[in-house]
């Protein structure tokens, strides 16, 4: 859940990419919405192997180009849908993946998605030289296919099983797995938790010899079905659905039950032979990462125990099966998921994240687990590893160091010394290219929008590709007064905040205010960059200060980037000291001249919006209305590898009792619930059942439902009509 709101800025942003003109009226609530004033950025930025140039579709998705890391001109094209010569006529692309040597790209085409992350396509070959395309395969749509090294062979996922295409032999295919069955066995992509809870699509890999395949097996045959119902509708109309609604059935196991069985597999590709890797795990126990290191009989297999306070990497060889542990890390609460997202393989060594000094920091490791050298260090969160560099021993990663609230690039040479290389004071993200010779720098700050940038390798500007100067200008008198601001509860924790002020605020005057937070473990939502609330730039935000409100967010207790400690102190008892702390801010704000603590409301979207229940029924009256928006209820009704992560099981943890459920007589002010029905991540039933507790407790309430929507709840009218209604609940409430 913690990665909704950046899914939902990006969608936005995509959406709004086309300009508007400057205009004089308040801001509007359908442009807003439909992103009228979200930024240009530069989007699909690949770094080219060549170390001085990166490629991109282009706009119109008919074209990839070569662009130059000096000047960021065009300088190739390496594909055009219009001359390139093929068995169907393509006029644009949907992505690409490049060969290891660049002479042949994956075309990707007529995507649908299926969760998250995960979706099908067809792919087409397309050689660079020859100017031709054909298809990677005639048996339907496939699943994350990956070159093998030498660039020889494509290894695809379609209906669950594994397939190979040999392009030297005119594209023969077969199938590497013939067992994988919807909702039973998958091979080679992770079943739903998996896939979302650890951030992947794919589970397999070449070995860097290109004659061994490793995948991830996974049993979900035995994990309980979750039945969502689906109606007609419309955007998409499902009209097999017109006379009686029909049902999607899928595997979600949710806290407590069974999770599927994972195994490791090899494949010898000359040899034919399949292979069961002798991976020690626990009856319950995950693999959420494989991944071959440079040497081929060394595939590293990272295993996590249930709790998720235990990680293993072992070295398995792929034909003797042989596994060795190299390397142990734990947690007396629980591991972070960088610590797995982040392991990245380099030529006889790797880089680990860890949390064990109190904060994310970065440490070198040969490939038998000897710790050669610890790359950052300091007391602050490493907050994205771009790369290490093997010739200069040099590694290149963003960091909190200024401050939790702001982000900058740097470097750290092999002496421990470290500089940075962005220049402005903010929120700064890099692209490096691969020789980290240039780099391409996004900045935005609180009141500017991103501005992109090429940098060299001593973050001298170069040229400025984007500086969405036109967008500040036209919401110049749009947008209200954005400042940051810290307090102190009276638990003696400081708090990080951002506030919005009407545009022509009157200090004398009591204004309403309307709490916005998403509160879930290691998130932010208080940070000195243009991507704050929930449409980015505060615009939500200021469509409702220029209505009279003012707008605030509080990062509480358990929120990201100031340590551990400051993170995992919610650990299992999730939203109390969350609730609280929104209640604090509350109490705080009431006690400022210009704020009207009779008219405070709260809202928010998933874990948001659970913890907005939770602060609404936390015992003390502080809030007049909230919005829950795709809340969760109870943690029980969630899935297992979040929840568990943070609660370990409902029979270990009495602390599954502290939820809206159990406090829903103690609910406070007028509330709106607002749900999907076709939520394929927090469930309808979290909605049903709080309601239902509520109508127990004679508690009067509203309730918005969105037909065959998702976690998302967007498609056709449904984003404008969301936001309409929330805040109309808010002007008809404070």
């Amino acid at each position: 859940m913690k990665y909704f709101l950046t899914a939902a800025l990006a969608l936005v942003a995509w959406c709004g990419l086309s300009a508007q003109k400057p205009t004089t009226q308040p801001l509007r609530l359908e442009d807003v919405v439909h992103g009228a004033f979200a930024p240009n950025y530069i989007y699909g930025v690949r770094p080219a192997a060549d170390g001085e140039t990166y490629t991109q579709i282009s706009d119109d998705g008919a074209r990839i180009i070569r662009r130059s890391f000096k000047t960021g001109q065009e300088v190739g094209t390496l594909f055009d849908c219009n001359t390139a010569r093929g068995p169907v006529t393509l006029t644009r692309i949907d992505g690409y993946i490049m060969s290891p040597d660049a002479s042949k790209i994956l075309l990707q085409t007529e995507t649908k998605m299926i969760y998250r992350r995960s979706s099908t396509a067809v792919y087409y070959i397309f050689d660079i030289q020859n100017n031709k395309f054909e298809r990677l395969s005639d048996g339907g749509p496939q699943q994350v296919p990956h070159f093998s090294p030498d660039g020889t062979m494509v290894a695809f996922v379609r209906a669950n099983n594994l397939f190979l295409v040999k392009l030297l032999f005119n594209n023969a295919e077969s199938q590497v797995t013939t067992d994988g069955k919807f909702n039973e066995v998958l091979n080679g992509i992770p079943d739903w938790v998996n896939e979302e809870e650890f951030s992947t699509n794919c589970s397999f890999d070449f070995s860097a010899d290109s004659k061994m395949l490793a995948w991830v097996r996974y049993d979900e045959s035995k994990v309980p079905v979750y039945s969502i119902q689906e109606y007609k509708g419309a955007y998409p109309t499902l009209k097999q659905f017109d006379e009686y609604p029909g049902y999607y059935n899928y595997k979600y196991p949710v806290a407590g039950a069974k999770n599927a069985d994972v195994c490791v597999k090899s494949f010898d590709i000359k040899a034919g032979v399949t292979r069961t890797m002798a991976v020690p795990l626990d009856s319950d126990g995950y693999i959420p990462r494989i991944c071959f290191t440079s040497d081929p009989e060394k595939l590293a297999v990272v295993t996590l125990n249930r709790h998720q306070d235990r990680m293993d990497i072992y070295m398995v060889n792929p034909r003797s099966t042989v596994a060795k542990l190299v390397l142990r890390e734990t947690d007396k609460k629980y591991l972070v998921e960088a610590a797995y997202n982040d392991l990245t393989f380099y030529p006889g060594r790797f880089v680990l994240t860890s949390q064990r000094s109190g904060y994310k920091q970065l440490y070198l490791y040969d490939l038998n687990g000897t710790q050669l050298r610890r790359l950052t260090n300091g007391d602050y969160d490493v907050t994205t590893f771009y790369g290490y560099d093997p010739a200069t021993e040099r590694t290149y990663y963003q960091s909190a160091a200024e401050s939790p609230l702001r982000r900058a690039v740097y470097v750290a040479e092999k002496n421990g010394k470290t500089r940075r290389l962005s220049t402005q004071v903010g929120t700064n993200a890099a692209t490096f290219s691969t020789n980290f010779k240039y780099f391409l720098n996004v900045y935005s700050n609180l009141t500017t929008p991103p501005i992109t940038t090429l940098c060299d390798a001593n973050g001298k500007t170069l040229t400025t590709l984007v500086d969405n100067a036109e967008l500040k200008q036209r919401v110049a008198d749009k947008v209200g007064t954005k400042e940051l601001f810290s307090f102190t509860t009276p638990d003696g924790v400081k708090l990080n905040g951002w506030m919005i002020k009407p545009r022509h605020f009157d200090p004398g005057k009591k204004y309403p205010v309307i709490m916005y937070q998403y509160s879930g473990p290691g998130s932010q939502e208080v940070k000195d960059a243009w991507s704050i609330g929930s449409y980015g730039g505060g615009l939500f935000e200021s469509y409702m200060a220029q209505n009279g409100y003012i707008f605030v967010c509080v990062d509480g207790r358990g929120t990201g980037f100031r340590g551990a400690d400051f993170e995992k102190c919610t650990y299992l008892r999730l939203g109390e000291q969350e609730a609280k702390d929104q209640v604090e801010t509350a109490v705080y704000l009431s006690s400022l001249p210009y704020v009207d603590g009779s008219r405070i409301g709260i809202w928010g979207w998933s874990f948001g919006g659970f913890n907005t229940l939770m602060a609404m029924s936390e015992g003390r009256p502080v809030f007049k209305a909230g919005v829950a928006v795709a809340a969760p209820s109870n943690w029980k009704y969630y899935d297992t590898v979040y929840t568990e992560r943070y609660m370990r099981t409902p029979k270990e943890n009495p602390g599954y009792d502290i939820n809206p459920i159990n406090r829903a007589a103690k609910l406070h002010g007028a509330l709106l619930l607002v749900h999907g029905t076709a939520d394929d991540n927090v469930h309808y039933r979290n909605c049903t059942e709080y309601s239902e507790a509520l109508v127990q407790a004679n508690k009067q309430f509203q309730m918005q439902i969105y037909t065959n929507r998702n976690h998302f709840i967007n498609g056709g009218n449904t984003r404008l009509h969301l936001y309409e209604r929330i805040s109309k609940f808010f002007f008809d409430n404070l």
